[in-house]
């Protein structure tokens, strides 16, 4: 039997993760603590630990708490009457400029996504496997979609600015749907 989650349950979880993330983003995952989260979201250590059992088990859900929703859009797109360039790019949007968005220009960006990968290597890799097959799906061949993958990964490592990461995504765009 499935506990059904109230909405006031959902929100507090979504909370949680708002303040996990700005925690984790400002003093890195090392330096931040259970009680660091609970002040900032405004709840007790007790209550913080009725939703998340540790620091880990909170990290590992911040990964897919900046992709909600994204990969079910994703797929939207790839049934829209759009050119291929299109729904590459707007995929991309999706999957790596607005959750970009969400983490860049903070104290501790740079070692958000390898800490995610050390923590949630289930999360991290089910991005690569989505990204690959939503570029399978657009360019025809899986060697392609990897190159594309890896090339896309390669535009954040200097942790641009999102406009800047923006431009590159519609540079490289260009070049995978010509």
């Amino acid at each position: 039997m499935t506990r059904k989650v109230s909405p006031a349950d959902e929100e507090r979880k979504k909370e949680i993760l708002d303040a996990a993330l700005y925690c984790f983003l400002q003093f890195g995952y090392s330096k931040t603590s259970m009680d660091d989260i609970a002040k900032r979201a405004n709840l007790s250590r007790p209550l913080l630990y009725l939703k998340f059992k540790n620091k880990e088990d909170l990290y590992e859900g911040i990964f897919d708490y900046t992709l909600e929703g994204s990969y079910e859009e994703a797929e939207k797109v790839l049934s829209q009457n759009i050119s291929p360039k299109q729904k590459l790019l707007r995929i991309c949007e999706l999957i790596l400029i607005e959750p970009w968005a969400k983490i860049e220009g903070k104290p501790k960006t740079s070692e958000f996504y390898e800490t995610c990968s050390k923590l949630s290597p289930k999360s991290t890799q089910k991005y690569e496997r989505q990204i690959i097959k939503f570029a399978e799906q657009i360019l025809g061949d899986k060697e392609s979609a990897k190159v594309f993958f890896l090339a896309l990964e390669g535009l954040s490592a200097d942790l641009p600015k999102t406009k800047l990461l923006r431009k590159r995504v519609e540079l490289l765009t260009e070049r995978f749907t010509r």
